[in-house]
């Protein structure tokens, strides 16, 4: 099991159109925006990973650091106040083999996802093949 690395920073208005973000649409290879269902990060090109893992404790601190250079954007001071305490709770369940996942409205209308995707198998989907070899 090793969970593999995803982010995506755009436009909120991009973040909002469907269509690109399912796999059945021709854009969605090519589309950097975050996939409806987060397994499905694992069906675009292996180009789109930043990053592989299998320690949690690695995996959780890119996560983390993922979320922390961009906090100071966050649109919500709540938000800002959870991230040490969600950042620390990701190691559990990424040595569990779940996903962790982040997402969070930036000033100037923007989006930032962050994500771990548990890769080979899945829990969810383990039809989807690892998209490189690890």
């Amino acid at each position: 099991m090793h969970h593999h690395g995803y982010t995506w920073l755009g436009s909120a208005h991009d973040l909002h159109k469907d269509g690109p973000r399912r796999p059945l649409h021709p854009e969605f290879r090519s589309s950097k925006v975050v996939p409806l269902e987060l397994a499905h990060w694992l069906l675009k090109p292996p180009s789109f990973i930043q990053g592989t893992w299998k320690d949690a404790q690695e995996a959780a601190e890119w996560f983390g650091g993922q979320a922390r250079a961009s906090s100071a954007s966050f649109a919500s001071e709540h938000e800002r106040a959870c991230l040490a305490d969600r950042a620390s709770r990701a190691v559990e369940r990424i040595a569990q083999g779940e996903d962790v996942v982040g997402g969070w409205y930036l000033t100037g209308q923007r989006f930032l996802s962050v994500c771990l995707i548990a890769c080979s198998p899945h829990r969810m989907r383990p039809d989807v093949p690892c998209p490189q070899s690890v």
